[in-house]
């Protein structure tokens, strides 16, 4: 018998909810199994700078290279078509190899220990353990996703009770001093990630003809079995119409492509991955507003997520994630404080959220969002150790020492000077960090077009230039005595501060 050894951090609790009995043996499940990349992460390595100028790959070259280094793949679909498993896919460049089979099968495969259970929105399917394989394949393999279905990620909005006292898209972007005009962001394409719901065309068109703009053209991509379904959930339609119309009403020259996926691991990383990899829209800059708590994660998802995240940075597509709602705890309930994934990748520029007051088109003022009931989230990372660009940013001590500090950057969240948007038919006004992702997503995207070439991986670049941000200094997300006070400088509720457009 062929040893079999455990798949590193492949561990799964089973689900909080009534169990419903075993799958069905013949019932047929697709899965994305991820191969390991190469070691090492030089671009974390980098200081603080001035100026960008971190070397570029092309999508191009980077498939043809891994093209050459195929060795993993002929083993494991060997193994595969030995167990019963078809192979529906394999895209060398993001290294996922799709295989399709039973549940039986797939189990048998794997080693993994399935059942149905019944959840708040439904029946789904999860599993308990570990995965094994045998030991010759498991050190080639980073992640096998898909034969869990339980939600991992929440949208990161909040709706205001009225439609009072927002702002439109465009007017937050003239408030920051945003590239004015509808050429901003011209020839680039902003990618932005969803876990559900989806945008209608009138929304779309209202809310571009309130900010006296044309509206941009918007495609749907479907990944993973995902679709642009507006009739399934209001509230990630929310998400779906506030990212559109934040992100092309600050850059109105910009495409738009959103990624739709199913709301699991697998549907998560296959988004991503697919996005930073889509030579047909190319996405220069990607917008994330989903996310879930650090210990949420299995090791091996955040492995299959980081590699398709350093790979948007290799690329040049500079990715923003929302620090989320629920301020400190990131709404986990022990106590501690904790930071949302994506947002803490050091990969990513996490986007905290603010209070914003203006007049008009004046900034008056800031301060951290905290409305007690919800706030920005932020704080240090127990996963990830601190990056070279955050080493003078004073950043505190974590669970696990010395951690990367979220978030990196900030903008107006306050459901209470949030957005004025257009979902479902309605003028809605909505607040959340999942508005400061889409906000900054559009602005590199018009400062990628007036450049003629991509900021890139901009943590570095944004460290080298903390002159260029407003300092948001009152305010903290504490939940109790847990949490983070604002300050000069960096610091665990805004980051370096909200943007001074013009500036950057």
């Amino acid at each position: 018998m062929t040893d079999r050894v455990e798949l590193p951090g492949s561990h799964r609790d089973a689900p909080a909810a009534p169990c419903a009995g075993p799958v069905a043996p013949g019932e047929r499940i697709t899965v994305s199994v991820y191969l390991k990349g190469d070691g090492g992460d030089p671009l974390l390595d980098l200081p603080p700078r001035a100026e960008p100028g971190v070397p570029v790959a092309t999508r191009q070259a980077l498939a043809a290279e891994r093209h050459a280094a195929a060795h993993a793949v002929h083993a494991l679909t060997r193994y595969a078509t030995a167990h019963g498993l078809t192979v529906a896919g394999h895209d060398a460049a993001r290294r996922v190899v799709t295989l399709s089979g039973t549940a039986a099968a797939l189990s048998a495969a794997f080693g993994a220990s399935l059942a149905q259970y019944d959840g708040p929105q439904g029946p789904f399917r999860a599993r308990t353990g570990a995965l094994t394989l045998p030991s010759g394949l498991a050190g080639s393999v980073a992640a096998v996703l898909g034969l869990d279905q339980r939600p991992v990620a929440t949208p990161k909005l909040q709706f205001a009770p009225r439609a009072t006292s927002g702002f439109r898209p465009n007017t937050v972007g003239a408030i920051y001093g945003f590239p004015a005009g509808a050429a901003a962001g011209a020839g680039q394409t902003i990618g932005i990630i969803e876990l559900g719901g989806g945008f209608r065309a009138s929304d779309t068109a209202a809310a571009f003809a309130a900010m006296g703009l044309a509206a941009p053209e918007v495609v749907a991509v479907g990944v993973s079995g995902g679709t642009n379904d507006p009739t399934s959930d209001p509230n990630a339609n929310g998400e779906v119409a506030l990212d559109i119309q934040v992100a092309g009403g600050v850059a109105p020259g910009a495409r738009i492509a959103v990624y739709f996926a199913p709301n699991t691991t697998q549907g998560f990383v296959d988004a991503i991955s697919t996005a930073v990899h889509d030579k047909t829209n190319a996405p220069s800059v990607i917008s994330i507003s989903w996310g879930s708590a650090e210990v949420s994660w299995t090791a091996q998802a955040l492995t299959a997520m980081q590699a398709a995240l350093k790979d948007a940075a290799t690329l040049g597509v500079t990715v923003f994630a929302a620090s989320g709602d629920n301020l400190a705890s990131d709404g986990v309930d022990d106590g501690a404080a904790h930071v949302d994934f994506p947002a803490s990748s050091p990969y990513v520029v996490g986007c905290g959220g603010t209070r914003l007051t203006a007049s008009g088109t004046a900034r008056q003022g800031e301060v951290v969002w905290n409305a007690g009931s919800g706030g920005t989230g932020g704080g240090v990372s127990a996963k990830f150790a601190r990056p070279a660009f955050q080493a003078q940013a004073n950043v505190p001590s974590g669970p696990a020492g010395g951690g990367r500090g979220v978030p990196d950057v900030a903008g107006d969240a306050d459901p209470a000077s949030g957005y004025l948007i257009v979902v479902d038919g309605q003028t809605q006004q909505i607040g959340g960090t999942s508005a400061v992702a889409p906000l900054w997503a559009g602005l590199t995207a018009a400062i990628n077009s007036a450049a003629g070439k991509p900021v890139g991986f901009a943590l570095p670049v944004l460290y080298g230039n903390a002159q260029r941000f407003n300092d948001i200094t009152e305010g903290d997300n504490k939940v109790g005595s847990v949490g983070f006070a604002a300050g000069p400088g960096w610091d665990a509720c805004t980051g370096l501060g909200t943007p001074i457009g013009a500036a950057l």
